[in-house]
């Protein structure tokens, strides 16, 4: 009996290879039909106008050769992390090797953020990039407190973006006021408009919320280019102050930071800076909201976002709570903007458009609705990855799109998916019959 269990192995083995090759065999034929005339044919305006094309046979080749190797490599995946009763290629060692590497990877790439100044000290695109990033990541925790949390499908979260980033550029260049009393101004200024975006959408749900929060960006974003006495309209305002170190400017006069320190000044300390103020301002933004997760008002944001008439039916008030979520996500939204404006200088409507909103709505449902650290990676898979393939400027987007449908073929709730409750019950509990019959339970 022993002797056949490596040939029953093999044999259950075999049907899966077959299938998975002829799944990848069809995969390859559907793109081939489909990428014969988007990428095998180019076509172009001559030099008398008329149409002329060629062929690129070889880069219509190696498209179908990467859809027939990333076919197969899906369905590997799918079977390493599939149900219990499929075949698992990998040796139980690996496997906990990977839950040990899934642990390690938030302390890991925490260590790593703090770390980047220091490594990458004098390459400033790889420090700008570093605070794109982060930037990106604040955006995507505001935002999966409303999209993740409560379930609440927001398309304008651009609107308290931008909020955030002129509340402090008026502020600091009309009033005179400091990056850090305007901060906190900007961050309630935006809850303010997220309470008042809220009224208007309380009794609405999945695709009618997105069409309102979608116009209410539209709208705010057209009020900023049409109040050209207060915002400057399509020039945007200009001068906008620097922050500073407990009142310290970070520039290089006699009253500047280097020159009280006593050492050489650089350009550098500056981004440094602000590099490490984006990272303390996505820290807390991930600290309040995992605080808030365990609070009463959290659980009442899980509870909306999985059923809002039991969530009712359990004497949950429900304005309340749709309103938290949205000033909640709104205020993290505008101290972003904030940041956005004093590291910018200069704003401009140009710089909130729907396109915004669209990319950091992608960062939270390819990372995990709900989840902190599939934000974090999804954020710096886009963005980074927009960022690598800057120079395959024909097949960037290509590529993004096929990933995109990847990851949701294979993760549909992103990278990480992150729906449990902070509250449930630790071992399972028998209920005797009688007390779930009609009229007793």
């Amino acid at each position: 009996m022993a002797a056949l269990v490596p040939e029953q192995s093999t044999a259950s083995r075999i049907p899966g290879i077959a299938f998975i090759l002829k799944k990848a065999l069809i995969s390859a034929l559907v793109a081939l039909w489909l990428f014969s005339l988007m990428i095998g044919i180019r076509t172009d305006a001559g030099p008398d106008g008329q149409l002329i094309w060629w062929t690129r046979l070889g880069d219509l080749a190696a498209m179908v050769a990467a859809v027939f190797g990333g076919s197969i490599v899906v369905e590997l995946l799918r079977q390493w992390w599939g149900p219990v009763g499929t075949v698992r290629i990998v040796p139980p060692s690996v496997q906990s090797a990977l839950a040990v590497a899934r642990r390690m990877i938030a302390p890991g790439l925490l260590i790593f953020t703090f770390l980047v100044p220091v490594i990458f000290y004098d390459q400033r695109y790889i420090l700008d990039l570093g605070i794109l990033v982060l930037t990106y990541v604040m955006l995507g925790w505001g935002l999966n407190v409303v999209v993740g949390l409560a379930g609440l499908l927001d398309l304008g979260y651009v609107a308290f973006y931008a909020v955030g980033a002129y509340s402090y550029a008026l502020l600091a260049t009309n009033f005179g006021l400091s990056f850090w009393v305007c901060l906190p101004l900007a961050g309630i200024l935006a809850a303010f408009w997220g309470v008042l975006l809220g009224f208007p959408v309380l009794r609405l749900r999945g695709d009618y919320l997105a069409i309102v929060t979608l116009a209410f960006g539209e709208i705010i974003r057209l009020v900023i280019i049409n109040w050209q006495s207060l915002t400057g309209g399509p020039n945007g305002v200009t001068g906008i102050p620097r922050p500073t170190l407990f009142g310290i400017p970070l520039s290089s006069g006699d009253d500047g930071l280097a020159a009280k320190l006593g050492i050489e000044f650089s350009a550098t300390h500056r981004i440094v800076f602000l590099f490490y103020l984006i990272l303390a301002l996505a820290l807390l933004t991930n600290w309040v909201t995992i605080r808030l997760r365990r609070l009463p008002i959290g659980r009442a944001w899980e509870a909306l976002r999985e059923d809002e008439v039991a969530c009712r039916a359990l004497g949950i008030n429900t304005t309340t709570t749709k309103l938290t979520a949205f000033a909640t996500g709104a205020m993290f939204g505008g101290l972003a903007g904030a940041f956005f404006a004093t590291r910018q200088g200069f704003i401009s409507p140009e710089s909130f458009t729907f396109q915004e909103s669209a990319l950091v709505l992608a960062i939270v449902v390819l990372g995990g609705m709900g989840s902190q650290l599939g934000v974090a990676l999804a954020a710096l898979a886009m963005i980074g990855g927009f960022e690598l393939f800057r120079g395959l400027d024909q097949y960037r987007m290509l590529v993004f799109g096929m990933a995109m449908v990847l990851l949701m073929i294979w993760r549909p709730r992103g990278l990480i998916g992150h729906r449990a409750p902070t509250v449930f019950l630790r071992h399972a509990q028998a209920i005797s019959s009688d007390l779930v019959k009609e009229g007793h339970g």
